[in-house]
């Protein structure tokens, strides 16, 4: 396989050419970004998520690679069944999240929507394919968030079952690794910081637009989160297992 210019081989370890991955949250932000980071790697993908996923797949095309979208919602059992059915897979991104619950939701409705999206979902998920894969790779997002606690988002409930539920991703990451790695399945874990995405718009669009959230640190574009995710994803993350690699430019360090 060759980059995009047709000059320079794809290193083999780097190469996903005839390989599948799942992408959970793939129509937007990070999720999006690591599609495409995938299928520049030389993979087809398998694209789930509640919102309209023809942009993403159009992207998946355009980079030369095929893509089969599954739009439904994180929380239907049926439809991870139907994600789990249409495996298996070499590789299996989680992206999808929320912050808060949905509108109109109650305090008890909200927590139970998050902790469905953000952690339910991914222990099905992960739990199920690991059984299907004869080796490959497993990426969980997680966030800062979960690390630290000391984000000042939304409410101070909503920010607090919202650190709650990547932590507890941060967990499965380890869980799922010791699980998985008899069968040769490496399962690690991303914490991002401040990253410009739809999410962060509808919590405070406000840093969405700044150059700064932090002295000397500012936002990430969705890809510098796809290509960490991408390169776990890929034979390049050999010997990785268990690990919450934190991608934050430096906002937090722990």
């Amino acid at each position: 396989m060759t980059t995009g210019s047709g000059s320079l081989a794809l290193p083999k370890v780097l190469s996903l050419e005839g390989r599948r991955a799942l992408v959970a949250g793939a129509a937007s932000g990070i999720g999006r970004a690591t599609a495409v980071c995938l299928a520049e790697l030389g993979a087809d993908l398998v694209l789930a998520d509640r919102a309209p996923l023809d942009a993403v797949r159009a992207d998946v095309e355009a980079a030369g690679r095929t893509a089969l979208a599954l739009q439904g919602d994180l929380t239907d059992e049926r439809f991870l069944q139907r994600i789990v059915a249409t495996g298996p897979y070499f590789s299996f991104a989680h992206v999808a999240g929320v912050f808060r619950g949905p509108e109109g939701a109650s305090p008890q409705e909200a927590f139970d929507f998050v902790m469905h999206v953000n952690v339910r979902a991914p222990l099905i998920l992960a739990s199920a394919l690991i059984e299907q894969m004869s080796g490959g790779y497993i990426v969980l997002v997680g966030s800062s968030a979960g690390r630290s606690g000391a984000g000042r988002l939304g409410t101070p409930t909503e920010y607090a079952t919202y650190a709650a539920s990547k932590g507890a991703v941060h967990t499965l990451v380890r869980v799922l690794s010791r699980r998985a790695a008899e069968k040769n399945i490496l399962v690690n874990g991303v914490a991002p910081g401040v990253v410009r995405t739809p999410l962060l718009d509808s919590v405070r669009p406000e840093l969405a637009a700044t150059e700064s959230v932090k002295p000397g640190v500012r936002p990430a574009d969705p890809k510098e989160l796809g290509w960490p995710i991408a390169l776990m994803c890929s034979p390049m993350g050999s010997y990785i297992s268990g690990a919450i690699v934190d991608i934050n430019g430096g906002a937090f360090i722990g």
